[in-house]
């Protein structure tokens, strides 16, 4: 685990990260969570956005950031939320056939959004956390305990601000604990990341104003955070009636399984939970219940009201939806394409550009002008440089004047693929391999698969034009590459 750690790159909000010089890789707000993020993949031959869930309005996040999703080549829309909002919207939303999508969002697509900001979902967001808060003063009043399983940090720390605020003018006084093996590390990771925070935090931390209050409420000894309910710290403050925050949502593991076992049979305790399809079954390890059970639902991402035209907004060239969103696109006639997918589904995408874009040095451009032949209709000219591929671009420079990277560079290589020598070369590494012949998914060329079975299993796949290298173990992903490289016949 640690050496899979050392290989994670933390980003900040919108900073660009690099991936062997080809990929230029950025984090956007989603709005969902502190931190919950949208990703920009930008390669020589076009962009693709990752569309997760996201939320417009939130009371701890930074606000979606859907300006900078405008454009792509590509977007893969990954956000489930208006799939499972089908069923519950087809009453009041445009049916699957006729004109009204272009009618109701024909003129106005440009203004929407913004509107979406101050949207009722909020203030739905913010009774649901009053009514809750009311819940649970009404259970402590009784003489019972509250257990709050939620594994969101946005809404537990929404919860943990209110609650305290209203046992504080209800002038209740009984402890909060917060009990989580990353509870202390999750507390100071809301207070150290002030970009990705909501505009209204983002005022509290430049005023110099605490931006939560779990830190007033332990120096007040109000809150209590364990990293286990077994620990000294956690046995010594412990007293009821209480409030717990604690994973897992599942129910199955943690500190919620001991602390349920111990109040399920109390009628005046309260079990908060997020609302799930299958709750009899979370609950049946604890029955006979006497246990009551609030579920609640937060808003997880952008309803179907909302996805259609925020496509709309955005205008990429290429869109990749959820099956179950097909008739609702289909419908509004789209100018881009549209392709849906469905689970362990191969979906191929037309090329986003015949030609990639290249930037040739001040020196070399001029030989264009010199050194130019027509072959064919086209103007050719020679160029005798290196091509480099950084940040995303392809550069041609002088080989005597390369301003060179900071970083070790990619090695590029090109050539066809040798079937048979490749054979031969992997099984002097001592690998078992197989072959065979097919065609592609959309049948326009012939494919050449290469299986390795021992020393462990990787897959290659060799058509005209690129060869793809699947397999999980960089040792043999190494042996691999050299076999392919020693074997590539230079055109």
């Amino acid at each position: 685990m640690k050496d899979c750690m050392e290989k994670v790159q933390f980003l900040k909000y919108a900073e660009e990260a690099y991936y062997n010089g080809s990929l230029t890789i950025k984090a956007l707000s989603s709005g969902l969570e502190i931190g919950a993020c949208n990703w920009n993949i930008l390669s020589p031959k076009g962009n693709i956005i990752y569309l997760s869930g996201s939320v417009f309005a939130s009371a701890t996040a930074t606000s979606f950031d859907y300006r900078a999703l405008e454009g792509s080549d590509v977007l893969l829309y990954s956000d489930f939320t208006a799939c499972n909002d089908v069923d519950g919207e087809k009453n009041d939303f445009p049916p699957a056939t006729g004109s009204s999508y272009s009618s109701n969002i024909g003129s106005c697509w440009e203004t929407i959004p913004e509107s979406w900001l101050d949207s009722d979902e909020y203030s739905e967001e913010m009774e649901k956390v009053s009514f809750i808060c009311s819940c649970a003063l009404d259970t402590i009043s009784d003489g019972g305990s509250v257990l709050i399983p939620i594994g969101r940090p946005g809404v537990m720390l929404q919860l943990l601000e209110n609650i305290s605020l209203s046992l504080e003018s209800s002038n209740l006084k009984v402890p909060i604990y917060f009990v989580s093996s990353v509870a202390e590390e999750l507390l100071a990771f809301s207070s150290i990341i002030p970009e990705w925070l909501s505009s209204q935090l983002q005022e509290r931390f430049c005023s110099g104003q605490p931006l939560f209050t779990h830190i007033q409420l332990s120096n007040e000894k109000k809150l209590f955070v364990s990293r286990a309910i077994h620990s000294s710290k956690f046995l010594t403050s412990w007293q009821e009636p209480c409030i717990v925050f604690c994973p897992h949502w599942s129910l199955r593991l943690g500190p919620v399984v001991h602390l349920l076992q111990h109040w399920c049979a109390d009628p005046n305790s309260l079990l908060i939970i997020e609302e799930r399809a299958d709750i009899k079954l979370a609950l049946l390890p604890f029955e006979p219940m006497s246990m009551k059970v609030l579920q609640c639902s937060f808003i997880s991402g952008i309803k179907l009201k909302k996805a259609i035209p925020l496509l709309k907004i955005l205008q990429p060239k290429h869109v990749l939806v959820p099956e179950s969103l097909r008739p609702h696109i289909s419908c509004w006639n789209p100018k881009f394409s549209v392709h849906c997918f469905s689970e362990n589904e191969t979906i191929v995408v037309p090329k986003l550009k015949t030609f990639a874009d290249m930037d040739i040095a001040m020196d070399m451009a001029s030989e264009l002008l010199i050194d130019t032949k027509m072959i064919q209709g086209k103007n050719i000219a020679r160029l005798k440089g290196e091509l480099l591929i950084e940040h995303g671009k392809y550069r041609c420079v002088l080989g005597n004047k390369q301003v060179l990277s900071s970083q070790v560079r990619p090695l590029l290589f090109l050539g066809r693929v040798d079937l048979d020598s490749l054979l031969m070369a992997l099984k002097k590494m001592g690998m078992k391999v197989a072959a065979q012949h097919a065609q592609s998914t959309d049948g326009s060329e012939n494919v050449s698969l290469v299986f390795i079975s021992e020393p462990n299993e990787a897959l290659i796949e060799v058509t005209s034009t690129q060869t793809t290298i699947s397999v999980g173990d960089e040792t043999i992903a190494s042996l691999v590459s050299e076999a392919v490289r020693s074997t590539l016949v230079c055109f």
